[in-house]
């Protein structure tokens, strides 16, 4: 009898989860090891599926047995755990990667700084309302690996992170799409720009000459990378203005798209999500959808009534004249830029939370132009004291959401907005982003007089 092949899969989220299921389900001897604590609705999966699981540490003799290792994105490549099994040799892959081998549907893969989740959820919106059989997966939606082990879709699209990005070897993306790149995370890449940009251009590995990359071309990390880059893929670029070879653009408030296949176009006041950030993302989600030959008037259909995305420049309720905004989801500079850019009203601005290396300058131009007040919300808010102090006519120094809010309801008045665009991971103070959003929201509606 052969002996099975042994699966190691390091981490026990959504992602590891899935990955052990499908390593379960394809015949391997799979062990599933996390070092916290595994939660119970996925020990449940685990359990039902018979995959053997460790939690609270892993066993080292029993993860250096393994002939091939998926880690969690979560898990970063120094963890002595990683270090000891690359020194061993032994390949360890993303589960995107590991997934990827078990099915042949088209791949409509998405990564940038800013704007990834959005377009995912667009162009998932799209497809799905064309009648397409897709699915989510990803940083949003269900593991790709545990719908591989069940479903059979046509077409995935795909959230990607530089982290899950950074152990991707033979997956191909059919249509891979770079929003942009600025500094984020630079903490888990040595506090250098280059292996961040490098892990982000990933996405292109293995594309061929039938395959696209869509990519905003006003952004010049991107724009710097494409000059050096070799690769087969059709380039689709997007720009807010024509330029010789824009795949979309806009033209006297109209939004043009050029495919291989057709032209077509879209007024820009019909798109659902305003804002330059969210042209953006209509102009990928449009691209790619287009790339897929559905019909342009579904496309048009489908940007006209997609909903918008939770925690990104959600509106909450109006108190006292004044306008909540929860934008929880800009966990780094360049997200909360394209939120100032769309303020229209004086802005009381919430930042803070855990610094990731960020450089405030990217938004001081928008902060002395519209925010007429910072309240600063985290453990520890010295570097952004610093820095605004005397750039705004008020900065407050709070240390939890309670007091932001407080200290936010007497400074604005009618007319205002208040918004929660923090700049920075949650981390500090929230166990995620989207806890901070939900608890900022819940404080906002708690302000909301009883009937």
């Amino acid at each position: 009898m052969t002996k099975r092949e042994r699966l190691v899969v390091l981490g026990g989220g959504e992602s590891g989860a899935g990955a052990a299921v499908l390593g379960k389900v394809k015949g391997y001897d799979t062990l599933l090891s996390d070092a916290g604590t595994i939660r119970p609705e996925y020990r449940d999966l685990l359990t039902a599926h018979g995959v053997e699981f460790e939690e609270g540490g892993h066993t080292e003799e029993r993860v250096l047995e393994a002939d091939l290792v998926v880690k969690s994105p979560g898990i970063p490549l120094t963890a002595p755990i990683v270090v000891s099994l690359m020194e061993k040799g032994i390949p360890v892959i993303s589960e995107i990667e590991f997934a990827g081998r078990y099915t042949d549907a088209k791949m409509v893969c998405i990564t940038g700084s800013n704007g990834k989740t959005t377009t995912t959820l667009l162009t998932y919106h799209i497809l799905k309302e064309a009648g397409l059989n897709v699915g989510l997966a990803g940083n949003v939606g269900k593991s790709l690996a545990l719908q591989v082990a069940f479903e059979k879709h046509d077409i995935y699209v795909i959230e990607l992170s530089s982290f899950q990005l950074d152990n991707m070897y033979d997956f191909k993306a059919d249509i891979a799409v770079i929003m942009n790149i600025t500094p984020d995370h630079l903490d888990r890449y040595d506090h250098k720009m280059e292996n961040y940009v490098a892990a982000k251009f990933r996405i292109l590995r293995n594309q061929t000459k039938d395959d696209f990359f869509i990519y905003w071309e006003g952004d010049p990390i991107v724009r710097e990378q494409i000059r050096q880059l070799q690769t087969e893929a059709m380039l689709m670029p997007f720009s807010e203005t024509e330029q010789p070879d824009s795949a979309a653009y806009v033209d006297n408030g109209i939004v043009r798209f050029r495919t291989p296949r057709e032209v077509w176009d879209i007024p820009r006041d019909r798109l659902s999500l305003p804002g330059l950030h969210n042209l953006y993302n209509s102009m990928a989600a449009g691209l790619s959808a287009s790339l897929l030959n559905i019909r342009k008037e579904k496309i048009r259909r489908a940007l006209e009534d997609f909903e918008a995305v939770e925690h990104r420049l959600e509106y909450v309720a109006d108190v006292d004249g004044v306008r909540y905004v929860n934008d929880s989801k800009a966990t780094n500079v360049n997200s909360t830029w394209y939120a100032l850019e769309s303020m229209t009203t004086p802005t009381v601005l919430i930042l803070g939370g855990k610094d990731k290396g960020n450089d405030y300058s990217e938004i001081e131009p928008l902060v002395k132009e519209k925010v007429k007040a910072i309240v600063c919300m985290g453990v520890d808010n010295r570097k952004l004291l610093d820095f605004f102090s005397g750039k705004v006519e008020e900065i407050r120094d709070t240390h939890s959401l309670e007091d932001a809010v407080a200290a936010c309801r007497e400074i604005a008045e009618k007319g205002d907005t208040v918004l929660l665009s923090p700049c920075c991971a949650s981390f500090d103070l929230f166990k995620s982003y989207e806890d901070r959003g939900e608890r900022f929201k819940a404080a906002v509606r708690a302000m909301l007089p009883t009937e």
